[in-house]
């Protein structure tokens, strides 16, 4: 049987169509989990720095 951590926890969680929580370990880490999300608390980095040089409206536009 394939083994997985959970997100939140980072307890062993057998990945089964039985354990219909995964890949988390019980229903408190998956709504832990969407918590955060909607608490925006994971964040997705910028590649790109903001140019802090740039108008605040586009070229040519006023």
């Amino acid at each position: 049987m394939t083994t997985v951590a959970c997100p939140r926890c980072e307890s062993a969680v057998e990945w089964k169509p039985e354990n219909k929580y995964r890949p988390f370990c019980s229903e408190r880490c998956k709504l832990m989990d969407l918590g955060a999300w909607a608490n925006e608390e994971y964040r997705i980095p910028n590649a790109t720095p903001p140019d802090d040089d740039a108008p605040d409206s586009p070229r040519g536009v006023d």
